[in-house]
């Protein structure tokens, strides 16, 4: 990739303050994009924003708090992008979370605000920007999916179903922009080393204490796809598997091994007072 031919690009990530967000500004600073870090964490969004700045010698950084799980949230955004006069070449809908234990005993206010950042701001943003991206006809965009797009999630059921929404709409407005210059990739992560299972309440989980993936490794993938325009991308081969297995396997199956993964695990000795489920979930 050629720096100098992004001087003068901006990108927009939600999420920038850790995890794959942070590593997606980090690519994108280093390929000579200008960045507008959104997250809640403003210290956070600085310190990387000023680091970024100083290493790649970036036109702008433009930090934005924000809590994508309110409402408004997603065009108060727009209008601040709007208000600064920059245009945004690249959308990165990152922010994501989720919430781990039985549907009928978790948080209903909770749950809404994850449908809220997982869904409705994503798609709020997409409108958005999207239209501004049109007028010139060139523009990209990604969304975080996940490798639960493609099963039943037991344990996660709000998260699995969320990112069920993100790739079936990526994928549709991968069709319906064919004609145009605006790309659009939808990313499905497996389980990777992140602060998603431990906010999440997920952190004594199998899935949480299995073989996770490396967020710069998951970022370099997704970063790669979005450039060359392609519409999904799975990274890390045990995922295309398990990814490749949901065509096969019945979901009833698919279900019942994916609430395997989301259990929590039990403390191995036997003889332990303390052998019992965590029960810290919420």
């Amino acid at each position: 990739m050629n720096k100098e031919e992004n001087r003068g690009k901006t990108v927009l990530i939600t999420g920038a303050s850790n995890g794959f967000g942070m590593e997606f500004a980090k690519l994108f600073a280093e390929a000579g994009y200008n960045l507008i870090l959104v997250a809640r964490s403003k210290e956070r969004l600085r310190k990387l924003g000023y680091q970024l700045q100083e290493e790649h010698q970036l036109e702008h950084v433009c930090i934005l708090t924000s809590d994508l799980s309110q409402p408004e949230s997603a065009r108060e955004v727009y209008h601040e992008v709007k208000k600064s006069g920059i245009h945004v070449d690249v959308l990165i809908n990152n922010a994501g979370a989720g919430v781990h234990g039985y549907f009928y005993e978790t948080d209903l206010e909770r749950e809404k605000a994850i449908m809220q950042l997982n869904m409705n701001t994503p798609v709020e943003l997409a409108k958005l920007f999207l239209q501004d991206m049109l007028k010139v006809n060139e523009g990209k965009i990604l969304n975080m999916a996940s490798i639960v797009s493609f099963m039943p999630s037991p344990l996660m059921t709000i998260y699995g179903a969320t990112k069920a929404f993100v790739l079936s709409f990526s994928e549709a407005l991968t069709n319906e922009l064919k004609e145009t210059g605006i790309t659009v990739t939808a990313v499905c992560p497996g389980a990777s080393n992140t602060m998603f299972f431990r906010r999440a309440g997920a952190a004594h989980t199998r899935a949480a204490n299995g073989s996770l993936s490396e967020p710069e490794e998951v970022a370099k993938d997704a970063f790669d796809a979005l450039m060359n325009g392609e519409s999904r991308v799975v990274p890390g081969l045990k995922n295309k598997l398990q990814a490749s297995g949901s065509n096969i396997m019945p979901d009833m199956a698919l279900a019942s091994n994916m609430r395997h993964m989301m259990e929590e695990e039990e403390d191995k000795d036997e003889n332990s007072l303390t052998n019992k489920p965590n029960e810290s979930k919420l």
